[in-house]
């Protein structure tokens, strides 16, 4: 697919940083938004961390190293998307903030501009809801880390438009990612199948029956995962991992089977969110 005009991306804390880097290192312009000014400091320190990692390897050159960092320019105005043909949010997953967002892109940006979001398990059909022009409004969900993780979730919503839809599924293709078509149901295909992973790993250590650095080994040794669930809350984030668990339990109307674990909660009530904050279910060294 080619993309004329700059991506836009709302949003520029882990995921959206990642995402803006995905785009410019296929040569978009991006215009990467958020309304503080550190959180797109700390974006522009992660591209330039990852790319001169990138040169390091000898995966790129100095030159495309610079260049590429170069394509990524932080914006605090919104309105700067306005000229954007793709625009891409990735805040946190909070419905009313999702949608006040896509309402100001509807009347923002370009009648043709494809709006995607980057939700891992709010439903397309609630965020678009009640907005003009809901058939441009498509599920896009990136896995972390986006620079890294191949899959992309393309949701279409109820009012979501086929043109929209095939578009979007081909912008991912684009990017280098392998895309999957998937319907807007609570949690999509792989965070509706990551619950119990979760959740029953959670319930063996409130049961003491053993503890997250075990069951991540024995996961990883026996089970031939990666990560163990406890390792990937930490790099997700258990505030993120929490959230998209209680969207899954509510939108569920409450099945068991996806009930949130008390554990998460008081870890996210404590601020031990993981990697992000120097400890989770493992300390980190920054």
């Amino acid at each position: 697919m080619e993309v004329t005009h700059p991506v836009g991306v709302v949003g520029a804390g882990t995921m959206g940083a990642g995402i803006a880097l995905v785009c410019a290192r296929q040569g978009h312009r991006v215009y990467l938004h958020d309304i503080k000014q550190d959180i797109l400091d700390k974006a522009q320190s992660y591209i330039a961390s990852i790319l001169t990692k990138d040169a390091a390897k000898g995966s790129i050159s100095e030159e495309q190293k610079q260049k590429t960092y170069e394509l990524v320019e932080p914006v605090q105005d919104i309105a700067m998307l306005g000229e954007c043909g793709i625009v891409i949010e990735a805040v946190p997953e909070k419905l009313e903030l999702k949608r006040a967002i896509f309402a100001r892109l509807t009347d923002l940006c370009r009648r043709d501009a494809l709006l995607l979001s980057n939700t891992s398990s709010l439903s397309i059909t609630e965020i678009a809801g009640g907005l003009p022009h809901p058939e441009r409004i498509i599920g896009f969900h990136f896995f972390n880390p986006a620079p890294v993780m191949p899959l992309v979730e393309v949701i279409r919503g109820h009012r979501s438009g086929e043109e929209a839809t095939e578009a979007a599924y081909r912008f991912a293709k684009e990017l280098g990612k392998a895309p999957v078509l998937a319907a807007d149901s609570p949690g999509f295909i792989v965070n509706r199948v990551a619950r119990p992973y979760y959740n029953e790993a959670l319930r063996i250590m409130g049961d003491r029956i053993a503890g997250a650095e075990q069951i991540d080994r024995i996961m990883k040794q026996a089970g031939g995962f990666k990560m163990g669930p406890f390792e990937l809350q930490d790099l997700i984030g258990i505030d993120i991992n929490f959230a998209t668990t209680e969207s899954v339990y509510t939108r569920f109307f409450h099945e068991s089977r996806f009930k949130p674990s008390r554990i998460q909660q008081r870890m996210v009530q404590a601020g031990s969110l993981g990697r992000k904050t120097g400890e989770g279910y493992y300390p980190y060294d920054n």
